[in-house]
Formats: C-alpha cells, structure tokens, sequence
C-alpha cells in the first residue's frame, strides 16, 4: 500500500489548511486511515482516524477544529484542519491500518504545517 498526501503550508493563527491523501496498491489490505502528527524531539502522535464505515476518532487538542472524512470509492483520507493554531505546527503523515493487525502499518511521506502567531 502506498500512500500520497498534498496539501500542508504555511498558514497565520486562524487559518485554515486541508489534506487530502490517496491510497493505492493492495488496499484491500486497508481499514482505518488517519492522520498523524510530529514535532522535533517528540513522538508521533494521533491527530484523527476513521474507520471504513465511517467512525472517527479525534486528539483532544484538535476536537471542533480538525474534521477528518474519507471516499473510499476513491481512497481518500481528507483531514481540513480550521482554527489553527501555532501548537498545530507539525509533520504531518497520512497513515492507514493494516486490515489484520489493527496496526497502523502504512506511511505517507510527511508534510510540513507552519502556523505562525
């Protein structure tokens, strides 16, 4: 599975940004899909995850600002993230789940957000 996201930049306190990330290969292989986060010096962290049907899940620090969805018609995660803050800058990285292992398996390459104050 090979993952593609666009999207990410710089964007002022406020602002908004969307991601968008396509999947392709065996994704048969794939269940949830989400979006994950990194600064230097930390962990990875969960940023937002949807399931194939649909569910989602949200970091605290991101609940009423990020909205996650997904086409899997097209294998398309889209995380449009508004409110954002200067906490918000980060890598990002699209990540989808292993249909087996319940893992989160498979990486894009990440993408820089600036928010600047």
């Amino acid at each position: 599975v090979q993952l593609q996201a666009s999207g990410g930049g710089l964007v002022q306190t406020g602002g908004s940004l969307r991601f968008s990330c396509v999947a392709s290969g065996r994704i048969f292989n794939v269940a949830g899909m989400g979006w994950f986060r990194q600064t230097p010096g930390n962990e990875r962290e969960l940023v937002a995850t949807i399931s194939r049907p649909g569910s989602t899940n949200y970091a605290d620090s991101v609940k009423g600002r990020f909205t996650i969805s997904r086409n899997n018609a097209a294998d398309t995660v889209y995380l449009q993230m508004n409110s954002l803050e200067p906490e918000d800058t980060a890598v990002y990285y699209c990540a989808a789940e292993q249909w087996t292992t319940r893992k989160y398996e498979y990486w894009g390459q990440g993408t820089q957000v600036t928010v600047s104050s």
